[in-house]
């Protein structure tokens, strides 16, 4: 690096901490000569499980080993299985590899899978010794896990309506394009699982991808270290980054990916023909925290600027490229890119993308009011085609009993081989169907016992939470399989005091918030067995952190906590004034100040007093009658008619 550069970088020197001892995983990634060992020697031993180190490196590869807590016996060895999330840019999905994936969820996995809060699809319950059965059965029909997890670009999500619009087109192609240029290279992938052969297919995200002029951007390097052009891993180098990296795309207005949660949020800018011209970039936003550990928070994103389209590779590189080099690697609970931008400040970021970026960034651009979309119901695509968004509760694809969702969505893709995509609200959108196929489609859901949207609460349909129990490791309490009675509790307090009202609940059994529970008008966050920090004061269209109201609220206690918190709602709103909104102006102490002198049940739902329609003509005579007599229109109304039926009867 020159001395011009030295001096320009200068700042990052004062800016970020020396490097101490590092965490034990950057010690793991160093030694396992990209992602090879020491999988490439465990995965064939005898044993049912493997150790901590290869744990670490099969993240990368789109896999995590859990234990089913269900199935645990004293005494016994745990019940290891292995979770697959597969990589999915934008939560598309063709059609032959739903039907792989629903193949495999039956013969190796649980029976379920899982549309996840970043657009993909997830499997469990698979056994080491199907793994490589699993991992070369989806490659092979053009899926893939590589980079679903690890400290890595993970799943790229993007608005999931399937229009023909330029902007929708641009923002999906964008997903496609990022996933590769930010793709780990490393051959660890199909030496493992493939034996060292190419897949039979190439993944089905490619397929309108320039993939040499995209390999040829990762490698090349503008002089300031941006990227490693002789190394296996050009974007990553040795170790990768320092911790996970989630990326979104939306277009202006739509707010379906909570793009203020990303490491990078990009919104596509287009001009009054359509044509595109840039994108606005926001950085630096990210839901994880410990508990107890102040340093570890929930954080939406700040605007970094604005990049010509020609120019957003180049941008994205250098986002990377300053993670990469200045995140910290040695405390992993703060080694997301959020702790660095909130460190530095971001405009020091900003100077920081720039030495690597190689100009300035322009100022962020006016965009329009940002809107929660779920895109949920029937809607044209523009095409001539319709598109489908069905609701699925906390994203479980499964058969239960009379509900047989696993069954009816398999029939309907078999039958009109219709692609998907998962959404960023655990929701899945059929595309490209022909309109006549409509009822048909309709009358298959309603044959396997899935109700239509319309039928669910509106507080059932926004709300979410994580797979916590029984699988993952770092759940604390229950999330999706109890969220479905919370909901039902919460919507039957809400009419009970008559509040006809959507609260935006998301839940999580641990506070790392895969869920986003923390852009939630009302949170739920795991904190001990059958307990939950209580989370409020975000706003409906995501825009806005929640804070934390009460810690450790036993389930049992959920009514008493939340009715103060209704009333105080329901008797101090403004005109059409959303619940987290009233929270966010109100604060903590006001609410908390409340709650202590309400009577629980004090509030009740008002009884309907009985309406008569009268003609405008006839009000205007009451009205002047009444003022003449000095009383209201409703008693000299009341008197009328008493005096009319009275002789009416008679």
């Amino acid at each position: 690096m020159t001395c011009a550069k030295l001096t320009l970088f200068s700042c990052l020197s004062q800016a970020v901490a020396a490097p101490g001892k590092l965490s034990k995983v950057e010690y793991i990634k160093t030694d396992s000569n990209q992602l090879r060992f020491p999988l490439n020697e465990e995965l064939y031993n005898d044993e049912i499980f493997i150790t901590e180190k290869a744990i670490q490196v099969m993240k990368f590869h789109g896999s995590y080993q859990q234990d089913d807590r269900d199935q645990r016996r004293p005494g016994q060895q745990k019940k290891y299985q292995f979770m697959l999330r597969l990589k999915m840019p934008a939560g598309e999905m063709p059609a032959e590899m739903y039907q792989v994936l629903d193949d495999l969820s039956d013969e190796c996995g649980n029976h379920t899978l899982r549309a996840t809060t970043r657009s993909a699809w997830q499997m469990h319950g698979v056994l080491k010794s199907d793994l490589k059965t699993v991992f070369s059965r989806i490659m092979n029909k053009g899926g893939g896990t590589l980079g679903a997890c690890g400290d890595l670009n993970r799943n790229i999500v993007a608005t999931p309506a399937p229009l023909v619009a330029a902007p929708y087109a641009d923002a999906r192609y964008y997903s496609r394009y990022f996933a590769e240029l930010l793709a780990p290279q490393t051959g660890a992938f199909a030496e493992l699982w493939l034996d060292g052969e190419k897949a039979a297919t190439v993944e089905s995200w490619k397929h309108d991808l320039d993939m040499d002029a995209i390999r040829a951007k990762m490698r090349e390097d503008n002089g300031t270290g941006v990227s490693f052009p002789d190394k296996e891993e050009p974007i990553y180098g040795e170790t990768y980054l320092p911790r996970k990296f989630k990326m979104g795309i939306t277009v202006p207005g739509d707010n379906s990916i909570d793009i203020y949660t990303q490491d990078i949020g990009l919104v596509v800018m287009h001009d009054r023909s359509g044509n595109l011209q840039g994108f606005n970039v926001m950085v630096g936003g990210g839901m994880g925290r410990t508990h107890n550990k102040e340093a570890t928070f929930a954080r939406t994103a700040d605007h970094l600027g604005y990049v010509a389209k020609d120019k957003i590779a180049d941008l994205i590189k250098a986002i990377v490229a300053t993670q990469r080099d200045h995140g910290n690697r040695e405390v992993r609970a703060n080694a997301r890119m959020k702790y660095l931008v909130h460190k530095v400040g971001i405009d020091e970021f900003r100077r920081m993308v720039e030495g690597y970026f190689g100009e300035k960034i322009e100022p962020y651009r006016d965009l329009p009011p940002w809107k929660y979309m779920d895109w949920l119901g029937w809607h044209e695509q523009g095409d001539g085609k319709l598109f489908y968004g069905l609701f699925v509760e906390n994203g479980r694809i499964k058969d239960d009993g009379e509900f047989r969702l696993k069954t009816a969505l398999r029939q309907v893709v078999d039958a009109y081989g219709l692609d998907l995509t998962v959404s960023p609200n655990q929701n899945v959108i059929l595309r490209n169907i022909d309109p006549e196929r409509k009822k048909d489609i309709d009358a298959i859901f309603r044959e396997h016992g899935v109700k239509p949207n319309e039928s669910h609460s509106i507080n059932k349909i926004t709300s979410m939470a994580c797979p916590a129990f029984p699988l993952c490791g770092l759940a604390i309490t229950e999330a999706e399989r109890h969220m479905p009675d919370v909901v039902a509790r919460v919507d039957s307090m809400l009419i009970s005091m008559g509040l006809a009202t959507n609260v935006t609940m998301r839940m999580t059994g641990c506070p790392n918030g895969c869920a986003r529970p923390y852009m939630a008008e009302l949170g739920l966050v795991g904190s001990g067995p059958n307990m939950y920090q209580v989370w409020l004061g975000a706003c409906p269209n995501q825009t806005r952190i929640s804070w934390p109201y009460l810690d450790k609220v036993k389930d049992a206690d959920l009514e008493a906590t939340l009715e103060p918190v209704f009333a105080f709602y329901k008797s101090k709103r403004k005109r059409r004034e959303a619940f987290g909104d009233f929270c966010d102006r109100v604060g903590k102490e006001a609410i908390s100040k409340y709650a202590e002198t309400y009577v629980l049940g004090s509030t009740k739902k008002s009884s309907l007093k009985p309406r008569v329609t009268i003609s405008p003509e006839t009000n205007a005579r009451l009205r002047q009658l009444a003022k003449a007599r000095g009383c209201s229109a409703a008693s000299l109304a009341n008197e009328i008619i008493s005096l009319y039926l009275d002789n009416a009867g008679s």
